[in-house]
Order: structure tokens, then C-alpha cells, then sequence
């Protein structure tokens, strides 16, 4: 009689103590993603791409159902605020719900910039539920980064 072995690739479901937990976390992994919509605003993350050309930082934020008048942009120091609320127009108590994925709520993303924007350097568009912004890059190229030169020796003693 031979005994039944647990990494065999024909083991039986009775035979792998392992196999149900093991299905259970790759269901788990590959299902991930697919449970939440891709914009949730109760979160307060809207999706966000973020390019780089040589004069500027490209930001676009998808907002859908969101009106242009709930959105505020700011600058605080070198950190752009996208912040807002999406709300819910009317609501019918006369309906038994069955299915509700609409969200409603607040949202606020931030995003850390190279650089400190001068206040005129941000420029926003909204058009059909994306929000475009560019923000211009300082001139010189405004990194703040300086260059230390390195001497040779010791340092001069500090009790002078």
C-alpha cells in the first residue's frame, strides 16, 4: 500500500490538507482588484497619472460625476492639493434597493512636487469628468540643489 504524497501533482483534495487554503488565497489574489470600482471616493484617492515634460509637471485626475465647483486645487509649499466632494443629487426612499455601486462622500489627494511652484505656475482644466493641471517648472531649472565642493585635509580646528 502506498502512502498518498502531498506534493504530488494528482493529490486529491482529501489526500492535500493544504490544497483548500492554497485555492483559497490564489482565489483571494486574483479577485483583488475586482471587487472595488477603479475611482472609489469614499477612499479619498482619485486616480491620478502624473508625466514630466522639460518644462513642466502634467497632472490628470479622473473625477467622474464630480462638478467643477466641488473641486479645489492648491499649492502648499511644493505639495499640490486636489480636493473635493462628490454628492449625491437627490434621494428616492420610495425604491427597495437592491444594488447600490454609485459612491458619494469627500476626496483628497496630494502629491509632492520636485520643486516649489511659484503661485501662477498651475494651470487647471476640467472637461467631462478629467481634471488637467500643469504646473510650470521654475526657471533655471528650480530644483534647489546645490553643488558642495570637496576639499582636501583636514578641517581647521574650531578652537581658534
Amino acid at each position: 500500500m502506498k502512502l498518498p504524497s502531498l506534493w504530488s501533482a494528482g493529490s486529491e483534495l482529501s489526500t492535500d490538507p493544504f490544497s483548500s487554503f492554497r485555492r483559497d488565497v490564489e482565489d483571494m489574489f486574483r479577485t483583488f482588484g475586482r471587487r472595488w470600482p477603479a475611482v472609489d471616493f469614499g477612499a479619498g484617492a482619485p486616480a491620478l497619472n502624473v508625466a514630466e515634460t522639460k518644462d513642466a509637471i502634467e497632472v490628470t485626475a479622473e473625477l467622474p460625476g464630480v462638478d467643477e465647483k466641488d473641486i479645489k486645487v492648491s499649492l502648499d509649499g511644493n505639495q499640490l492639493v486636489i480636493a473635493g466632494e462628490k454628492k449625491e443629487e437627490t434621494k428616492k426612499d420610495e425604491k427597495d434597493w437592491h444594488v447600490v455601486e454609485r459612491s458619494f462622500g469627500s476626496f483628497y489627494r496630494s502629491l509632492a512636487l520636485p520643486f516649489k511652484p511659484a503661485e501662477d505656475a498651475v494651470e487647471a482644466h476640467f472637461d467631462k469628468g478629467v481634471l488637467r493641471l500643469m504646473v510650470r517648472k521654475p526657471a533655471g531649472g528650480g530644483t534647489g540643489g546645490k553643488s558642495i565642493d570637496i576639499k582636501t585635509g583636514s578641517p581647521p580646528s574650531a578652537a581658534a
